[in-house]
């Protein structure tokens, strides 16, 4: 049994009867990945004062802001797949037209600051309830990808871990690429 076996199963004899857990199907480690993605960019989110979020990223021509909504609008385009899979819906693709129109990056990059942070939190928190919540088959289902190109719902979950850790780095500053997950580093 591994260490992320013994801590789930350490934290359902905590919690007990009534918590919800993921799937046993879920992509466990991939959801550790990118559950840790989402603790350290949060925590580089939150080293950042309100002016320094206009501030250029480490990505030509955007700023941090920019990097922000699109952490933030990622995890709401893979919570509307999940959200429709665990429906049994007809699940959209992560790149939609319609929604690409109401999150436009440079739109959302002049969103004030509380509204940044704002937007950080309730899409992450939103995705991680959603992905709970899907049931063991949704995990099979396939979506189209940022690509179009049809992939399984539990490739999500390293995609977003790999924005996540991407992204933190592209704050500019202070990640570095060594406190990154080995298998999240570059080659």
């Amino acid at each position: 049994m591994s260490t992320l076996d013994e801590a789930r199963d350490a934290l359902r004899q905590r919690q007990g009867l009534g918590a919800r857990y993921d799937a046993p199907e879920a992509p466990a480690q991939d959801l550790a990945l990118a559950r840790s993605g989402t603790a350290y960019f949060a925590r580089k989110l939150n080293e950042l004062d309100d002016a320094a979020l206009y501030a250029p990223s480490q990505v030509a021509g955007k700023t941090r802001a920019h990097v922000i909504c699109a952490v933030s609008y990622q995890a709401r385009a893979i919570s509307r797949q999940a959200e429709a899979a665990a429906a049994g819906a007809e699940i959209p693709p992560l790149r939609d037209p319609e929604w690409d129109a109401l999150e436009d990056l440079d739109l959302g990059a002049t969103l004030p600051p509380r509204a940044l942070r704002h937007l950080f939190d309730h899409s992450a928190v939103h995705l991680d309830v959603v992905w709970r919540d899907l049931p063991g088959a949704g995990w099979d289902l396939e979506g189209a990808g940022a690509d179009g190109t049809p992939r399984p719902l539990r490739a999500t979950a390293m995609e977003r871990a790999r924005m996540l850790w991407q992204s933190a780095l592209d704050l500019g500053n202070g990640a570095r690429v060594r406190d990154l997950p080995p298998v999240l580093r570059p080659e």
